[in-house]
């Protein structure tokens, strides 16, 4: 992250804070340098992308009857399976430690998994795709920025305040899209639903800015998203899990479980440890980009002139992050050349 360091995963997960702090990636004289950095936010920027599309396959699935609890319970559950069945093959579920820390960290990612996609799939009850996604994923660098410098008790720095201002002017801009015939009551509700989505992914990308030692960001995918799915089982059976046998719903299941999930998640927990304090904020914001391109021309959704504008700033937001890291790059090289 950004020059000064975050507190360590203990503290994030809620426990006493650590003795010593972890230098960030792109911290002055960090050791993993700026260049990790910048694979971190790349890393965040796909997962994002795919993350786009989970919203159409969601909403496609519920519109042929397959229910919100069976849609969270179903993508969790064939994506933590997919992960952990290669983990085990290969062995390396057999390295992972058996202590307290990965415990924790394990648990508290499945909780929080299975709550976020709770309250997002609920969100695309009550409002439409593009406007559950954006208020979503649009809340994440206010939470994020808020909750690092709470944590490390510091103010946001330069590089962090302009990322997640642009951030959230782009958010601003793009609320009115698209336009809405909800009811007062059912736009309230969705709204709601949307932020509480947002601070769960918020809490998992703070909890997940320092890594466990010996849990690797593959386990770390896998077992949180396969205890995510055994968690909202029993609510799942409760609720209903039928889907019809059909091809369009089976291949959209199919389709949430390995694109948005598997792979998004492989490149989120991959990158989020790595990435600067703005990059971690606004990296996976192109998620409401993507959704809302793909409602545009999927689901009829149109976008205003104000929504384009909320568009290209979001870009700016993401670009200011990416350009600063590559200026640090520079500087850093020339310094070295002329040490």
């Amino acid at each position: 992250m950004s020059e000064p360091s975050v507190p360590s995963s203990s503290a994030a997960a809620g426990s006493a804070p650590a003795a010593a702090q972890p230098v960030r990636a792109d911290r002055p004289g960090g050791a993993a340098g700026p260049d990790t950095a910048q694979r971190g936010f790349v890393l965040l920027v796909t997962a994002g992308l795919l993350w786009g599309t989970s919203g159409i396959a969601g909403h496609g699935l519920q519109a042929a009857g397959v229910t919100v609890l069976a849609v969270a319970c179903y993508r969790l559950l064939f994506a933590g399976v997919a992960i952990s069945g290669y983990l085990a093959l290969s062995g390396r579920l057999l390295r992972l430690p058996r202590n307290r820390r990965v415990a924790v960290r394990l648990l508290v990612n499945g909780l929080l998994h299975a709550a976020f996609q709770c309250f997002y799939f609920a969100s695309l009850t009550l409002v439409p795709v593009g406007l559950a996604t954006l208020v979503k994923i649009g809340s994440v660098p206010v939470f994020v920025a808020a909750g690092i410098c709470l944590l490390a008790r510091r103010a946001p720095t330069p590089r962090l305040a302009v990322s997640v201002l642009l951030a959230v002017t782009g958010m601003a801009l793009l609320v009115g899209f698209p336009a809405t015939d909800a009811s007062p009551a059912d736009l309230a509700l969705g709204m709601a639903c949307a932020l509480a989505a947002g601070l769960t992914f918020s809490a998992m990308t703070l909890i997940n800015r320092t890594p466990v030692v010996g849990l690797d960001p593959l386990v770390n995918a896998g077992a949180g998203l396969l205890i995510g799915g055994v968690l909202l089982l029993p609510a799942g059976l409760y609720a209903g899990m039928a889907v019809p046998l059909e091809p369009a719903p089976l291949a959209l299941l199919a389709y949430l479980g390995l694109v948005p999930t598997v792979l998004a998640y492989l490149a989120y927990f991959g990158g989020v440890s790595r990435a600067s304090d703005a990059g971690a904020a606004v990296g996976t914001i192109t998620e409401p980009l993507t959704a809302a391109l793909l409602s545009m021309a999927l689901l009829g959704e149109e976008m205003t002139a104000i929504g384009a504008a909320g568009a290209a700033v979001l870009t700016a937001a993401m670009g200011t992050d990416y350009a600063a890291g590559v200026l640090n790059r520079r500087r850093r090289r020339r310094r070295s050349g002329t040490g």
